[in-house]
Order: structure tokens, then sequence, then C-alpha cells
């Protein structure tokens, strides 16, 4: 069974960065990926869904319910590794209940994990528009953004609470810090990543007398 961890936070809270580098750094464990970047690669393909799915994520809007989740779901069914991060999901209520409902009628992906990057709505603008990065970055489609994410957000939070499944991680502070935290929350709640880490320690000892 695959164990998934899913990562939410507001634009700006720096989450598929986190995520990204905690891939990166054991890349034979776990794999990332960002539910803006599935969706951007297609917009890329120049598709007819492509062109569909830009005339949302350019206003800041949320991409129709089945083109998240099948994109979603086909990325975990050819995810190289047991462990999986995705960031960027769920965005609204109906995204969760709809992604709830797959994950309950199969048993071969288990939710671990839904780790928040909090961040507060002034260091989120104050890095968003200081990135400079598109025409999507200005201040009224981040403040359209910021309205998607907070909308939902305590609904979204108090469901995953309730399951025990939310972490919160202090989104503010330098990089090193955030990412040293999710990757140890992580490993904590991945059985796969735990025996992993167990076996080496025990053949580290062996070598070690």
């Amino acid at each position: 069974m695959k164990e998934l961890f899913l990562i939410i936070g507001a634009p700006g809270s720096g989450k598929t960065t986190d995520a990204s580098l905690i891939a990166q750094a054991d890349a034979t464990n776990i794999t990332h990926y960002s539910t803006g970047d599935l969706l951007r690669a297609e917009v890329a393909s120049g598709s007819e869904l492509g062109k569909t799915i830009d005339s949302f994520i350019s206003k800041g809007n949320l991409v129709p319910l089945d083109v998240v989740i099948n994109t979603i779901v086909y990325a975990l069914k050819a995810a190289p590794t047991k462990t999986i991060i995705i960031d960027g999901y769920p965005r609204s209520v109906e995204q969760m209940m709809e992604f709830d409902k797959v994950l309950s009628e199969q048993n071969e992906i288990c939710l671990k994990g839904v780790i928040e990057v909090r961040v507060s709505e002034e260091v989120a603008k104050e890095r968003v528009l200081g990135r400079n990065r598109g025409a999507d970055d200005n201040e009224e489609v981040f403040y359209n953004r910021m309205k998607v994410y907070t909308e939902p957000l305590n609904e979204i939070l108090d469901f995953y609470q309730k399951k025990k499944l939310h972490f919160i991680i202090d989104g503010e502070r330098t990089i090193e810090p955030i990412v040293a935290d999710m990757k140890e929350l992580i490993k904590k709640n991945s059985k796969y990543i735990r025996r992993k880490n167990e076996f080496k320690q025990n053949q580290n000892r062996r070598y070690s007398k």
C-alpha cells in the first residue's frame, strides 16, 4: 500500500518548495507531485483541456473537480515510490470530500497526514508580490487566490483534525527548520521510511561491532 501526505498552505507559504526539497533529498523513498505543476503541464501541452485549465488558473480560480481528481489519481498510480507527497490539495470542501470518497473505495493508497504550512496573509502577500513571476501574480489575483484558499479552510481542517491527520508547521521561518520539521513529521508517520531507517541503523550497529 502506498502512503500519501497532503501539503496545504496559502499562496506564498512555500509548500511546493518544501515538499520538493524533501523529495529531492530522499528520492528513493519519496515522490513529490504538485497539483499546480501537473495542471500547468497540461496547459503547456497546448491541448484543449490545457486551454480550459488555463482559463481557470490564470484568474486564480479552481480547476473543475473531475480534472483535478483524475490528475491526482493518475499521478498516485504512476508513482515509483511507496511514499508520496502532493501539495496544493485539497483546495475546496468538495475536492476534499470527493477525494476522501475515492480513497475509501480502494485499498492501494492510505492517507497518512495533512500538513498545513501556516503563514499570515501579510507574509503570503509580501512573498507572492515580491516574486515577479508572471501575469497571475498581481495584487487583485493574490486576494482572489487567498479568498479561494481561506473560505473553505476551517471546514477542511476540522475534517482532517477529526481523523487525527492534521499537522501544523510554522511557515514563517527560514526554509531549513521548516523542511526539517516536515521531514520529521513524514518520517514519524510513514512506516516504510521508518522501517528503512531502522534497518540502516541495525546494519550500522553490526558493522560498528
